[in-house]
């Protein structure tokens, strides 16, 4: 197994990985959608329910491990990329039989890793860390993650960049997704096919409910 390959190995495991963290997450946001009086419990005590189990713990730092590692790996390949530029056949060949996503995987990327940048500082280094305001509890004696996630819905430049940031991860995830397996070693022609259409199935469920659910609030 030479380096490309086990890089590009390790980016496709911890994307699908990743891919299925933000099912859960997104099934989480979910929530918000509910009324008040009913959304602040259940998050609160899901919230809890992350931060106390240890073996939601064990997985949360798999998560963060998958995120440095995807990011590490793809931002070598990338560069790899762009110094084989200077061999134009190469690059001329490679154009003509990839899609635009698949050339700019990289580029897409940034805007992911702005995005989990900002959104951690609002969310997991605030509550998990202490830092910036402090954030209160609910009736129950839960830290109201409800309230800090309600608020920043509420705030119209965090919902726009929220929003606007969901369409290039929509565009990584249908690339990422189908090309993931083909790097695990799923080959299969009509497989494929049907892994596709469920790329892009997954891509716009996750980029359009992720995205919908902070203007829904914002509206409430």
């Amino acid at each position: 197994m030479n380096n490309m390959f086990l890089r590009k190995w390790i980016i496709a495991a911890t994307g699908l990985f990743l891919c299925i963290f933000l099912i859960v997450h997104l099934s989480a946001n979910s929530i918000l959608l509910l009324p008040e009086e009913t959304a602040r419990g259940l998050y609160n005590s899901y919230s809890t329910l992350l931060r106390e189990n240890p073996l939601i713990t064990i997985v949360a730092y798999l998560l963060y491990i998958s995120i440095i590692f995807h990011v590490v790996y793809a931002l070598i390949i990338s560069i790899k990329n762009r110094k084989s530029k200077g061999k134009t056949n190469v690059v001329n060949k490679y154009r003509e039989n990839s899609s635009w996503t698949s050339q700019n995987m990289g580029f897409l990327g940034i805007f992911i890793l702005l995005f989990i940048v900002v959104h951690m500082a609002n969310f997991w280094a605030r509550i998990k860390l202490g830092f910036g305001e402090e954030v209160g509890l609910d009736s129950a004696g839960h830290i109201d993650v409800y309230e800090v996630t309600y608020s920043l819905f509420h705030n119209v430049y965090y919902v726009a960049f929220y929003t606007l940031l969901m369409i290039p991860l929509g565009f990584h995830l249908h690339h990422g997704l189908k090309s993931g397996f083909k790097t695990l070693g799923f080959y299969h022609s009509k497989g494929l096919r049907i892994l596709a259409n469920v790329s892009l199935f997954y891509a716009l469920i996750i980029s359009i409910g992720f995205g919908i659910i902070p203007l829904i609030v914002f509206f409430k």
